[in-house]
């Protein structure tokens, strides 16, 4: 914790027993984030609160909240229930939207000075198999994150148990005497995560502490991109004044995957939104010298020599698509 959340960020408003800005907890009443609660209590007695949340997707969820209710009462814990709706489409993503806008805004109402949650070792080796298999670049290998932010926040995501298996996990909570829920839809093959699970169990080759060790160093490699990434942001693109519209000029003669990380930069400076796929295909063709258009953005591919260096460079030059014309 003390890596995740240095001792001298968590001043607070005097919201804790030590004038302390609280850690949040989510806590949904299985196993794993039951550890979480139980290991949080014995580190930061007082200065926990938690958040439990009912996604109305089953109609147990209600009893699991008051579960975790009393448990928090006899632990003296601050608790909050919280309801949200999940609308149609892919139910765990939209449900895990759902969740996290919910929290943020618990976080920010209750002065919460950071947020934890659950995911430990399995969790972070299935994500990665699942990811490996999907094709997915970096950053998407880099897997759960022990860090960051709750989405459209500044508040800390915290995931402290990335260490841990799942089986000491659920240990730490029988130990304890408490029984844990059981969320059917972790055993519904439907879900490829179940199934990853499933094959995790039956080949002890793969290891999941290993896979879970090597999704943290991805994970590192990905942050040193990332601060190349910005590097390149501050010496590479310049907004060009005196354009009638919004004009970015980016010297592009870094590697591809950083290409795509300021093509997606200037995009959303432009008020338009792409993914890292759709960067990639334009950068290739702009490397190319050819011209794309990407979410609203027209980027043009042309060569400038550098008189100071006397080096020619791949200029690309993104401005906002010109409106259409209609009849």
């Amino acid at each position: 914790m003390d890596a995740l959340w240095p001792p001298q960020d968590r001043g607070g408003d005097g919201a804790s027993s030590h004038g302390l800005a609280p850690l949040g907890l989510a806590v949904s009443g299985g196993p794993d984030s039951l550890a979480l609660l139980l290991l949080a209590h014995a580190a930061f007695a007082g200065d926990i609160a938690v958040i439990s949340i009912d996604h109305g997707l089953r109609p147990e969820a209600a009893s699991e909240v008051a579960m975790v209710r009393n448990i928090c009462a006899e632990l003296s814990v601050a608790f909050t229930a919280q309801t949200v709706k999940v609308p149609p489409g892919n139910v765990q993503a939209k449900a895990r939207e759902a969740r996290y806008t919910a929290i943020g805004s618990w976080a920010q109402k209750e002065g919460i000075g950071a947020v934890a949650t659950a995911h430990h070792a399995d969790d972070q080796a299935e994500t990665l198999l699942m990811r490996l298999a999907r094709g997915s670049g970096l950053a998407g290998l880099a897997g759960v994150r022990a860090w960051g932010n709750i989405p459209e926040t500044e508040i800390p995501l915290i995931r402290p148990l990335l260490w841990a298996r799942k089986a000491q996990l659920e240990a730490l909570v029988i130990d304890a005497g408490v029984t844990p829920i059981r969320d059917p839809s972790n055993t519904n093959p439907a879900f490829d995560r179940v199934r990853v699970r499933d094959h995790l169990a039956e080949h002890d080759w793969l290891d999941a502490q290993a896979l879970s060790a090597s999704a943290g160093h991805l994970a590192e490699g990905w942050r040193a991109l990332e601060w190349y990434a910005q590097i390149d942001w501050e010496e590479m693109v310049s907004r060009e004044e005196g354009a009638e519209a919004p004009t970015y000029r980016y010297y592009a003669n870094v590697p591809r995957v950083i290409q795509i990380e300021t093509v997606c930069r200037i995009i959303d400076e432009l008020g338009g939104r792409a993914t890292r796929s759709e960067a990639g295909r334009a950068a290739d063709r702009l490397w190319r010298g050819q011209n794309a258009s990407l979410s609203g953005v027209l980027i043009t591919a042309s060569t400038e020599k550098i008189a100071k260096v006397g080096v020619e460079m791949r200029v690309w030059r993104f401005s906002p698509e010109p409106a259409r014309k209609t009849h």
